[in-house]
Order: structure tokens, then C-alpha cells, then sequence
């Protein structure tokens, strides 16, 4: 591919026909666009190389930005991808309002206040409605404040690449999640960078806008008053409301036969749960409860968790318990939509909290329970899209488990 730098008439031929379509008005990956941004900037031009949705190249991308791709003999490289150190963390004086105890807005004030960037990627939410993402480039600490809590949305992060080649940025900290930070990774050596740092989430089962209230209408008690929720290691939904108060659902107690289409398909034919190309991540599902986990992936994820870590509780990750009986019956019944009655579902999610996953292993169960559900969700949909488009980790990892035969 020819490089088009941000002075050249080509690029500038680019950059007119991109700002003269609207935002969302041409998407090469179709249904399956996660809506990352990157094709509303005149970045649009390498899409059809950067998509993780139309050319998924995680191993090839995990070598120039890690140094090596995945060990294919090595299982916990299948789940956890190439990293360099895990820990399970929490900060011991949490930042009030934030959706765990603020690792990452720590992280990111760190890197502004000490010169390391010029700005921070992240995601605030517009002034109407604290569910619609607004990407933004922060400057200061409040503006990265601001975007504390995730936003449970299909979120154009990518679409403010522009700005920060018209801003003169040299050095840049994204913050993002999987399919973001594939395509960011893919035009990296077009932005003119110096030096770029990304600090990634795990994110799975994404939604758009009206997706998230049909979840939050069909699942919460107060749908209105939500603040954030979470899927967490207690196999319940745990929603915070205005209020302060914890509304726990149980994971087998959801409608599932109501939910099964709110999805978004780019979500539901992902491969990338833990972020693998980012240089640090910041999850939750590999630790204990109240924990965060951590994956340090390079040299540079570790310069990142090395500027808060006199700020943080840590302890080693564990595992314990066997995930696979769990997800094998998980199998048919998400596929038929199986909703159990709430007692029901309230039994079952306190008998797999004493003697279910946790740790490790519980990562290890919501990435099978995903990517055996996602596999199929491609197989059927996209046929010819699954021997290219299913990474060879996922492929192991499904393989473990029997599918429902077509």
C-alpha cells in the first residue's frame, strides 16, 4: 500500500470527498460494520485493509505491535493473546463515580500530566443522554473525567483521527476497544505519529443506541434511572442506579428470547474479546470480585501500569473451577432462546457461584461461551466469510465443544 501523507494533494483529494459524505453514509463492511469511526475520516481510503470486519489480520498486526503473534501450542495464549504479565488490581483510593475504581482514568491523567501525550482518545457522553458515546480528544484531566463509565454503545472513537492530524499531535494515548484498535493499528504509520500508547477494554455483545434500551427496558427495574451495569463474575447483571443502589439480575434469568437480535452483527462475528492488540488492558473478568484484571502485552503497556502502580492493590490472577460443562449447556440454550423463570435463575446463579469458574477460568468462560455463540452467528450468516474471518485461536478454542448440527 502507498502511503498518503497529510500534505499531499492525493490526500487532500481524500480528505474533500470524505468530509463531503455524511458520517455512516459508506460503510464497505455493510451489516457487519462495528461503527469504529475510521470511515468517517479520510482514513476511509485504507478500510478495506483496516477493517476488522473485512480483513481480520489480528496474528499478522500482534507481530508489529508485540514483537510475535500467538503461540498456537500455548492454550492460555489462545484465550489471553501475547502478554508480557497479569495481575488482578484495584486502586485504594477510587476515583468517585467511576464504573470500577478508575485504573484507566488514572492511567490517563498520569500520561497528560507528565508530558508523556498531547491528548487522550476517550469517550464522553453527549449533554441529552448519558448512554450516547462522544468521542473526544481530552487535554485536561477533567475532560477525561468526564468520559469515566462505559458507554455500552456502538461508539465511532476513530472518527476524531482527523482532528488530531489537523492539531499537529505527535504523541497520542487512544483508549478503545478490539475492533477500534485493530483498524487504529492498521493505519498507525499513516498518522504521523511519534509515538502512540493504547489502553484497551474487553468489550463483547455491543449495542446500538436503541439496542441498549430495549436491553435496559426488557432486563432493569428502573431502566430510566440506570447509571452503568456490568456482567460480572457473579453470573448476575449488576446495575447502578442514580440512587447509588445495586440491582443484581441473573445471567440465566435474562429474555433471552427477546434479546437474541439486539446485538449488534459486527459483535456477534468478533473474535477480539480482550483486546489483543492494545498495549495494556484493563478488564475485570479474569480477577476476583471487586477486582480488575490487568494484561501488561508489551514494553509499553508495562511504561503505562508502571505510573499508577504505587496507587494500586495488586494481587497474582487466579483460577479455579471447570468451565466447560457450563458452556457446553450454554450452547443450545442461547441458541433457542432458553428463559428460564426468575427463581429458577436465581437458584441456578447462586449453585454456579459457589461452585462455578472463577479467575481465570471464568475469563476462560465467557470467551467460550462467546466465540462457540459468535462461530455459529458467522457460519450461518456469513459462510463465506468464516474460514478467513475466525482467527486460528478461536478456532481452537470452539473446537473444544460440540455445536448444534445444521
Amino acid at each position: 500500500m502507498t502511503a498518503i501523507t497529510p500534505d499531499s494533494p492525493q490526500h487532500q483529494n481524500k480528505h474533500q470527498k470524505a468530509k463531503a459524505l455524511k458520517p455512516g453514509s459508506r460503510r464497505p463492511a455493510k451489516e457487519l460494520c462495528s461503527e469504529c469511526g475510521l470511515c468517517d475520516t479520510y482514513y476511509i481510503h485504507y478500510v478495506k485493509e483496516a477493517c476488522a470486519f473485512i480483513n481480520q489480520q489480528i496474528p499478522e498486526l500482534e507481530a508489529q505491535t508485540h514483537g510475535r503473534s500467538r503461540n498456537l501450542d500455548d492454550q492460555d495464549d489462545w484465550y489471553f493473546g501475547v502478554r508480557q504479565d497479569m495481575m488482578a488490581a484495584r486502586k485504594q483510593q477510587p476515583i468517585d463515580g467511576a464504573q470500577w475504581t478508575g485504573i484507566v482514568s488514572s492511567i490517563a491523567i498520569e500520561m497528560l500530566n507528565r508530558g508523556m501525550v498531547e491528548g487522550v482518545v476517550c469517550v464522553q457522553n453527549t449533554k441529552d443522554d448519558r448512554f450516547q458515546p462522544q468521542p473526544v480528544i481530552a487535554r485536561t484531566p477533567e475532560e477525561i473525567l468526564a468520559a469515566r463509565v462505559n458507554k455500552p454503545t456502538l461508539s465511532p472513537n476513530l472518527s476524531v483521527l482527523e482532528q488530531v492530524q489537523q492539531s499537529g499531535m505527535k504523541r497520542l494515548l487512544v483508549i478503545g476497544v478490539g475492533c477500534q484498535i485493530q483498524a487504529l493499528r492498521a493505519v498507525e504509520k499513516e498518522l504521523g505519529l511519534e509515538k502512540l500508547y493504547v489502553l484497551g477494554t474487553p468489550c463483547v455483545d455491543n449495542v446500538t443506541r436503541a439496542g441498549l434500551q430495549k436491553f435496559l427496558d426488557t432486563t432493569s427495574r428502573s431502566p430510566e434511572t440506570v447509571v452503568h451495569y456490568e456482567f460480572m463474575q457473579d453470573f448476575r447483571v449488576h446495575f447502578k442506579h442514580e440512587d447509588g443502589s445495586i440491582e443484581k439480575v441473573p445471567f440465566f434469568g435474562l429474555k433471552t428470547n427477546q434479546l437474541k437480535d439486539v446485538f449488534a452483527p459486527s459483535c456477534m462475528s468478533c473474535f477480539d474479546y480482550v483486546n489483543s492488540l492494545a498495549d495494556l488492558v484493563v478488564g475485570y473478568m479474569g480477577a476476583p470480585f471487586g477486582w480488575q484484571w490487568i494484561v501488561v502485552r508489551n514494553d509499553c503497556g508495562q511504561e503505562m501500569l508502571d505510573l499508577v502502580m504505587d496507587q494500586l492493590d495488586t494481587q497474582p490472577v487466579m483460577s479455579q473451577g471447570d468451565r466447560k460443562n457450563a458452556v457446553q449447556q450454554s450452547i443450545p440454550a442461547y441458541d433457542k432462546g432458553v428463559t428460564l423463570p426468575m427463581w429458577a435463575a436465581k437458584l441456578m446463579g447462586v449453585v454456579i457461584e459457589k461452585i462455578g469458574p472463577k479467575g481465570l477460568e471464568y475469563a476462560r468462560f465467557s470467551i467460550d461461551s462467546h466465540f462457540t455463540r459468535n462461530y455459529l452467528y458467522t457460519k450461518r450468516n456469513h459462510p463465506e466469510k468464516l474460514e478467513a474471518h475466525v482467527p486460528e485461536y478461536a478456532k481452537r478454542i470452539v473446537g473444544q465443544y460440540e455445536l448444534p448440527k445444521e
